[in-house]
């Protein structure tokens, strides 16, 4: 097939896609190369990519050392699985590396998997198996908030937050609940963010009061809510969450899938706060997608809990089969290499300072509501000019994120806030040509 995009309208069924739309609407965009923060399609036609291909390409495209170093991985071992007593030595090796990263955290044990649904799944698996194995078998809920997203297998899409994901796949798995998320433009409760006394937080406390300490097992979150719009919490936010956990014994969940490996500014985006979770969830810039990996993480207590000996049925009976895969952990061992030597955290948080400097001019446009972010993972909200919101069947967010990828620019459309997550090597001409011309097109509107 000469067009890769015929085959893709021929033979695709592609994820999160009204495929209908593509003939109509749309042709798709079938990228063939990539170098640094930008990326070439099948037609010749470059593009900056705003998004990091999905939240992950955090060291950019074209790194020869990762290709490198998972080719001669393959040649010397291709794969071997992780069950049952077995291993592999780079495995092993990429585990000890992640421990003493997060030792600051207090994380003792890596659970590794093909990537960020699956270790969600897995966290919530261990927060359930965990208290039972304490003789605490009805605390089996899990709470996570609105607008969230922790991934589409059942137990994660049970936790998230966002309705439209869930809606046709109902019934969910028995026992999440959901409290507003800390989203301080649309304050649910009508509060300011400076005077608010962290109400949003405090909804945690009320719903674990109501629910019953006693049936709640753990609160699950991201520190900067990606998909749900690029929704950065109020000061003092997580650390209220933290003491509520503590207060009522529930175990608190750090989603890292997006904001980990220096997304936000920090390796870590709980950092910012200094909050310690009692598991950790990684993925997407684990490798900057150069191969499938995710990671669930915890401590000993909740590791020594679900230790015996064989046929006590204490063990963790959860896998897949690709868990530790060795050339995706030889990938994660030069990827955070590149990550550390190449100093992209601190460069991450000086260039997202920058893009936040230079989206906060648009703010004076009518159609521009809202402008915030953390690192370089930064949101523009689009309104009406009364403020109100656009009706939802407009699409103006989507028709927004359509013609700055006629000018070259790939950005996310997440409803009608445009999102910003470039990879953490772009220059501040890249930032520039990414922001000029969404200027030019609200301008325009």
């Amino acid at each position: 097939m000469t067009d890769p995009r015929e085959g893709y309208k021929r033979y695709l069924w592609a994820p999160f896609t009204q495929m209908g739309d593509i003939d109509e609407e749309v042709e798709p965009l079938v990228i063939v190369s990539g170098e640094g923060a930008r990326v070439t399609d099948s037609q010749g036609k470059e593009y900056i990519d705003g998004h990091a291909a999905l939240w992950l390409a955090n060291v950019g495209f074209g790194r020869q050392e990762i290709v490198e170093a998972a080719y001669e991985q393959l040649k010397r071992l291709s794969y071997f699985p992780s069950f049952a007593g077995m291993s592999n030595d780079v495995a092993v090796t990429l585990a000890e590396r992640m421990v003493d990263m997060m030792e600051p955290e207090g994380m003792s044990r890596v659970f590794f998997s093909s990537g960020g649904s699956e270790a969600v799944e897995t966290a919530l698996k261990m927060a359930r198996q965990y208290w039972r194995l304490k003789g605490e078998g009805r605390k089996f809920k899990f709470i996570s908030r609105k607008k969230s997203y922790h991934g589409v297998t059942m137990g994660a899409l049970g936790a998230t937050g966002l309705v439209g994901n869930r809606r046709l796949f109902e019934p969910m798995v028995p026992g999440f609940r959901h409290i507003e998320a800390p989203h301080c433009y649309h304050c649910p409760y009508g509060l300011e963010r400076d005077t608010c006394n962290l109400v949003c937080a405090n909804e945690l406390e009320r719903t674990i009061e109501f629910e019953g300490p006693d049936t709640v097992a753990a609160f699950i979150g991201e520190p900067v809510m990606g998909a749900g719009g690029v929704i950065v919490p109020p000061d003092g936010y997580w650390q209220e969450i933290e003491r509520i956990c503590r207060k009522y014994d529930v175990l608190l969940i750090a989603d890292e899938v997006i904001t980990g490996f220096g997304r936000t500014g920090e390796m870590f985006g709980c950092r910012h706060w200094g909050v310690k979770p009692d598991i950790m969830v990684l993925a997407k810039a684990l490798t900057s997608g150069y191969l499938p990996l995710g990671a669930t993480l915890t401590g000993e207590e909740i590791f020594k809990v679900c230790l015996g000996k064989h046929g006590e049925g204490k063990e963790f009976r959860h896998g897949n089969t690709y868990s530790g895969h060795p050339a995706a952990c030889a990938a994660a061992m030069v990827n955070i290499d590149i990550v550390e030597r190449e100093g992209l955290v601190a460069q991450s948080r000086d260039n997202g300072e920058y893009l936040l400097e230079r989206l906060r001019e648009l703010e004076a446009l009518p159609m521009v509501g809202n402008v915030d972010g953390l690192g370089l993972m930064a949101r523009v909200e689009l309104v009406q000019e009364d403020g109100n919101p656009f009706p939802p069947a407009d699409m103006v967010g989507l028709g927004v994120a359509r013609q700055l990828m006629r000018k070259g620019i790939i950005l996310r459309a997440l409803g009608d806030v445009i999102s910003f997550s470039p990879p953490l090597v772009i220059d501040r001409d890249e930032i520039d040509a990414m922001v000029d011309p969404l200027g030019e097109i609200l301008r325009d509107m």
